[in-house]
């Protein structure tokens, strides 16, 4: 009986054996890190097989010549071309004027961080093209590791890490494999809100000094770090918040606000005109309405007008009818905004996370005119992903995830795309 039931145990498989190297145990015993460089590498596959098939059938245009580019070509295109001008001739001194004397688009508008490293890269015997796809890239992996540090300071370990997964393939992911520097602005958002969250104010300012110079947004920083020194005050029976505490944050955010402003100045310093930066931001909406003044919480409801009017006015309606649509609609689309961020999923990011979002989405009401930039612009918001990974369901998870990856396919076709007459630059 002992021979038999040892014979028939030595046949039989060790469930132990059989699970302890199965695909999901090896997954969790893999250290967080290693688990973010691999979902960051399989997103991006995923999303270089969409641009394979998009460079495919890439018709001839003005970035590429020829159709059919190459990946490392199809992924420079629009704006990445202003970065590598940047790169090998700086920036004007004479600011480019149209006939009737308005400034036209030039490298003012472009930020001087993400070009010059791009050409330190190059300067190894690199392509650029390859060389900011490589920069782009590392920027991007560090930006979904510090997501993942600050995530898990508010979700359990899965959310924080199913987090990562919606950052890696949300729908205008691609541009962290482009020659663009949003990857290396989401490297210092990502930084930043970490920093804020741990207190550590003082490492704040070297990066917020590389943020400013690579990304526009620090004014949206300094007002959240405004309102952090505000919501620590009012707490501070319950959350001591020290003399000292008290004016190294507000330190921090003067500075910010001085960064904020620098490129700015540095613009009207080397080119004579104070209002250098603004009018060369206000020449890419010149082709929607014309030139004007940039004037505060007014672009939204232009463009909504224009918008309303290009896809409503062959129906008839009338012009004013329209106007006030349109501003009913920004008006809604505000206060829904306003409204999530105190949904109890958001409110699992924390305060600092949250007034960040309030504060970016301030900044773009301020400031930006609706266009086909949109979704990019948007993507500073990503810490919302937080809120999206925390359902644990199966079907919700994948769903979400296959949703975020055919909005990619969406938003290459509509924005990267080049179709000969294309008017919707992403």
């Amino acid at each position: 009986m002992t021979e038999a039931a040892g014979t028939r145990a030595a046949r039989e498989p060790d469930p132990f054996r059989a699970t302890r190297w199965s695909p999901r145990v090896r997954w969790r015993v893999l250290p967080w890190w290693a688990r973010v460089i691999l979902i960051f590498a399989g997103a991006r596959a995923i999303t270089t097989v969409f641009l394979l098939v998009f460079a495919a059938g890439q018709a001839p245009n003005a970035w590429t010549g020829d159709g059919r580019p190459g990946l490392f070509e199809f992924s420079n295109l629009w704006d990445a071309r202003w970065y590598q001008s940047i790169a090998g001739n700086g920036y004007p001194a004479d600011l480019p004027r149209n006939d009737q004397g308005h400034v036209t688009e030039n490298a003012w508008a472009f930020l001087p961080v993400y070009p010059a490293i791009v050409r330190v890269v190059s300067a190894l015997g690199i392509p650029w093209d390859i060389a900011s796809v490589l920069v782009s890239l590392a920027a991007g992996l560090g930006a979904a590791l510090v997501f993942h540090r600050l995530m898990s300071k508010f979700l359990a370990p899965d959310r924080a890490m199913f987090a990562v997964v919606l950052f890696c393939v949300a729908p205008v992911s691609p541009i962290m494999q482009f020659g663009y520097a949003e990857s290396l602005g989401f490297l210092w958002i990502a930084l930043a809100l970490l920093l804020l969250v741990d207190r550590r104010y003082g490492w704040l300012v070297p990066v917020m000094l590389a943020w400013a110079f690579t990304r526009p947004g620090m004014l949206a920083f300094a007002l959240a770090l405004g309102l952090h020194w505000l919501v620590r005050f009012l707490r501070r029976k319950r959350e001591p918040f020290a003399a000292a505490d008290r004016w190294l944050v507000a330190g921090v955010t003067a500075f910010a606000v001085v960064v904020g402003f620098a490129w700015p100045a540095i613009a009207w310093y080397f080119t004579g005109e104070s209002g250098a930066y603004t009018e060369t931001e206000l020449a890419w909406r010149s082709s929607y309405v014309g030139y004007g003044e940039l004037l505060p919480f007014t672009p939204w409801f232009q463009g909504a007008r224009w918008w309303f009017t290009v896809w409503f006015g062959g129906a008839g309606l009338d012009a004013q009818l329209l106007a006030g649509l349109a501003s009913v609609a920004v008006g809604l689309v505000a206060l829904g905004f306003g409204a999530a961020l105190f949904l109890p999923a958001v409110r699992r990011l924390g305060t600092d996370i949250r007034l960040w979002l309030a504060s970016y989405g301030l900044y773009l009401l301020a400031v930006f005119f609706p266009q086909s930039s949109t979704f990019r612009l948007l993507a500073p918001l990503f810490p919302l992903v937080g809120a999206l990974a925390v359902p644990r369901a199966r079907w919700y998870r994948w769903s979400i995830a296959t949703v975020f990856l055919l909005l990619q396919i969406w938003w290459l076709q509509i924005a990267w795309v080049i179709d000969g007459a294309d008017w919707t630059p992403p």
